[in-house]
């Protein structure tokens, strides 16, 4: 006597099909540590960065903080901070900018990686009240009007990640070198420019071939 609740799955996956979920698993797993990594490829991702919310602190400093103005992302923002605080751990903690990432917090991994005035740096060694007055561009402000940056874009196209964790960071280097015309345009000179970024999944060669492939988009566009 059989129970008729109950029914057998007999279904046996194909080698091709257990290559196709293997696919989407690396595609769509990724996206979940790299969402706002790669802000705009999801729906909706690229209005929450446009979104993002002024932070005013009305109360005087405290004992050991003081007041610093920071434009993140094109928004202005006056903080009371520790005068110790960490530049990293202030967009994380007060600004709710998760997508820089803390990794080695010793500037050895470059996770940390954001753009100042321009420029790639560290954010892990650097004091946030240093940056009093300056403009810092997070990997969440990279994306413009639902578009992606066409860094963000290369990454996506080449799968220059696997786990995620790093390629924060991995893209903001390569926007800086991208716009520094002293570093030169052949492999062997982005990898030195990338050096301080470290893949510890190693997937190096897809980040070189996205970097390589958003130049010439940039240049495209440019």
């Amino acid at each position: 006597m059989t129970d008729s609740s109950k029914t057998v799955n007999t279904f046996t996956p194909t080698v091709e099909a257990i290559e196709t979920s293997r696919r989407n698993f690396l595609k769509f797993g990724a996206s979940g540590a790299a969402a706002v990594t790669l802000s705009g490829v999801l729906p909706g991702m690229a209005a929450q960065a446009l979104a993002q919310p002024a932070v005013i602190d009305a109360h005087t400093p405290k004992a050991g903080e003081r007041r610093i103005r920071l434009t993140v992302n094109g928004v202005a923002q006056e903080l009371n901070v520790a005068t110790n605080a960490i530049l990293l751990d202030v967009l994380r903690d007060r600004l709710q900018l998760t997508g820089t990432k803390k990794g080695c917090d010793h500037g050895q991994c470059g996770a940390c990686t954001l753009l100042v005035n321009g420029v790639a740096i560290n954010s892990c060694l650097s004091i946030a009240v240093q940056h009093d007055g300056d403009a810092i561009t997070t990997i969440e402000g990279l994306a413009q009007n639902g578009t992606l940056h066409p860094v963000q874009e290369a990454f996506w196209e080449h799968d220059a990640y696997q786990c995620g964790y790093c390629t924060s960071g991995q893209i903001m280097s390569a926007v800086a070198i991208l716009q520094d015309p002293a570093i030169g345009r052949d492999d062997a000179s982005v990898r030195e420019a990338m050096s301080g970024n470290i893949c510890r999944c190693g997937a190096y060669k897809n980040i070189l071939a996205a970097v390589q492939s958003a130049r010439g988009k940039m240049a495209r566009v440019g």
